[in-house]
């Protein structure tokens, strides 16, 4: 059974801030998956979402997209976990993959986040929280609509 929260982003401080509700919820349920997975087009803002959900673990770490190092590391100052960023535009294949280490992540003391998901289908663990993030007026340019969800490996 899915779980789906769908909430309205007005400006970046929103996005931010439901960034940091799921890295609060997360922290609190070591039961829940400690990877989450981030869909959207560019410029949606999902690094403003990681930005949000890493203040909740290191206040000092200066969120950047991971687009050429391909992964940043945020050590909690807040929790004794850390923040592992990836950016999978440029992911092409598995070897890709294994070659920056991304299947070891997991296996440490921490949270994964990975922008561009959809490049990765076949590398996403059993369960992880998808977070779908999206342009929805034209209207209003800053307007976003930001959709959670709890996958398992029933969902898929």
């Amino acid at each position: 059974m899915k779980n789906i929260d769908e909430i309205m982003s007005y400006k970046t401080e929103d996005t931010e801030k439901v960034g940091a509700d799921l890295a609060i919820k997360i922290i609190k349920d070591p039961e829940l998956p400690r990877f989450v997975a981030l869909y959207g087009d560019l410029g949606v803002g999902k690094t403003a979402f990681v930005r949000g959900f890493t203040s909740e673990i290191s206040e000092k770490a200066l969120v950047r997209s991971p687009t050429f190092a391909l992964v940043n590391e945020y050590r909690g100052d807040k929790h004794d976990i850390s923040v592992f960023h990836f950016d999978m535009y440029r992911i092409s294949d598995e070897d890709d993959l294994y070659s920056i280490g991304f299947y070891d992540y997991p296996n440490r003391n921490g949270i994964c986040l990975t922008e561009w998901s959809e490049n990765i289908p076949y590398a996403l663990p059993d369960r992880y929280f998808k977070v779908t993030i999206e342009k929805n007026s034209i209207d209003c340019p800053d307007q976003r609509r930001i959709k959670t969800e709890l996958i398992t490996e029933l969902d898929r």
